[in-house]
């Protein structure tokens, strides 16, 4: 009897553990998993940059009535290198902040080498595919020229400790990320802005974590 209820319960088990279930969540909402890098990481960081870039005085310097009605600032949007311990796709980042940025008003957005070279098939196929009239096929030679160049880097401080009988058995992870954002004048090479965005995520993981 007694291994019959143990092979029962054992089956129990092993069915529960092979259930599973997906549900659709609000990407807003913060996410808690571990301390690796996450979407709350991604929005808390990037929303607090493109409200500091936004907001900026020395915006004001391209203000230039050259520009006619259209005043807003041209930019690049260039590389945030990952310096961080894990692997985070810091491309995805750039492109975030750079569509928030644009979706603002106050920013215009020259494509990256990625969209130049799509630009570059296309004007190729307008010249030379024979199915566009000549007068109406676009031409290279008449591009804008960025104003300023957004770059950075997001770095990480990883710390470890391991269980011990006055931790109660604990293991402890320690996670501080920073983005660091610059916007450079390409006349002039001058920084006009600089800000950064700082994290802290600690976890405490028991004897029977998984981590």
């Amino acid at each position: 009897m007694k291994k019959m209820s143990r092979a029962l319960v054992l089956l129990t088990l092993a069915a529960v553990s092979g259930c599973s279930s997906t549900r659709y969540g609000d990407p807003k909402d913060t996410e808690t998993t571990n301390v690796d890098w996450g979407s709350t990481d991604l929005q808390t960081m990037s929303g607090k940059m493109v409200e500091s870039l936004k907001s900026s005085p020395s915006l004001a310097y391209f203000d230039r009535h050259d520009k006619g009605e259209d005043k807003r600032v041209i930019c690049f949007m260039g590389g945030i290198r990952n310096e961080t311990s894990e692997h985070v796709n810091t491309a995805a980042v750039g492109d975030v902040i750079r569509t928030d940025l644009f979706q603002s008003g106050r920013f215009r957005f020259v494509a990256d080498k990625s969209g130049q070279e799509e630009i570059g098939e296309q004007v190729h196929f307008q010249q030379e595919s024979g199915r566009f009239d000549s007068k109406r096929a676009m031409e290279f030679g008449k591009q804008i020229g960025a104003e300023v160049v957004v770059y950075g880097a997001l770095t990480s401080i990883d710390k470890k400790k391991g269980r011990s009988i006055e931790s109660g058995g604990l293991k402890t992870e320690d996670n501080f990320l920073m983005l660091v954002l610059n916007a450079a004048n390409v006349e002039t090479g001058e920084i006009i802005w600089s800000d950064k965005s700082e994290i802290r995520k600690t976890q405490k993981t028991g004897l029977f974590g998984a981590r």
